[in-house]
């Protein structure tokens, strides 16, 4: 049974994600960085200085949200990011963060699912995603549809949370993720069920070896998994033959 925000309803997985984050926009920037300390921000710092190698001109951010990790890609000098959502609640306040930097040129943001992109094959030399894997309705199609609009050669990066495995680590994390946070969540969005659902969500998802394994079936290869901060989140890393 999948992990939904509002269990009351009936409506799909999609509908809901796309209803929380409609609720959370306003919010959603603050709340990341304080819920994570801003070490969220080392985390997009790291996996993007894992596509330096690859030199990426064109990219597609999935689950852009307001554009964060799209805005980091920018240290890459790519020639255009297309950064992809389902909630235009998230979309409208990352246009407006675009703009107020100057780079709405180079970082387009669209409407979009990500388990049917609105792309032609092979379109672009990276696909990268930070913490919105876990929100697709089907993770497999959404990997498979993330492979097909990735040129030969190119990159898929995604950065997304895992659950530490180690004590007392794993049990500090969990008190953390199951009581304060959506205690705070909850205070300062003003929605019970979204920071509910993350840690949720976060439980139910087939991290490490265990996301390797879809993500190579999806036809990724070379394929690596990189821990971060005692295994709250992961890099994960595949190209396209």
């Amino acid at each position: 049974m999948a992990v939904v925000p509002y269990k009351e309803k009936t409506t799909s997985k999609r509908e809901q994600v796309a209803e929380m984050f409609d609720n959370i926009s306003p919010k959603y920037d603050l709340l990341n960085h304080v819920l994570s300390g801003g070490i969220d921000i080392l985390w997009r710092k790291k996996a993007i200085r894992q596509l330096r190698p690859f030199a990426p001109k064109r990219l597609l951010d999935i689950a852009t949200g307001t554009g964060d990790f799209a805005l980091e890609a920018l240290v890459l000098k790519p020639e255009k990011i297309v950064g992809v959502d389902i909630s235009e609640g998230m979309l409208s306040v990352g246009r407006q963060k675009m703009v107020k930097r100057g780079v709405d040129h180079i970082i387009e943001m669209r409407s979009g699912d990500s388990e049917g992109l609105p792309f032609p094959n092979n379109d672009f030399d990276a696909v990268i995603v930070s913490f919105g894997v876990r929100n697709f309705e089907n993770l497999l199609k959404g990997l498979t549809d993330m492979y097909r609009v990735t040129r030969p050669g190119g990159v898929c990066l995604v950065l997304e949370f895992s659950n530490p495995r180690k004590a007392p680590f794993k049990q500090l994390y969990g008190f953390y993720s199951n009581s304060i946070l959506p205690l705070i969540g909850r205070l300062v969005s003003r929605d019970s069920s979204a920071y509910t659902y993350l840690p949720e969500s976060v439980k139910a998802f087939p991290d490490g070896p265990d996301f390797l394994r879809v993500f190579e079936q999806a036809g990724f290869t070379k394929t690596k998994w990189i821990p971060l901060t005692f295994g709250i989140a992961s890099i994960y890393i595949g190209q396209k033959a």
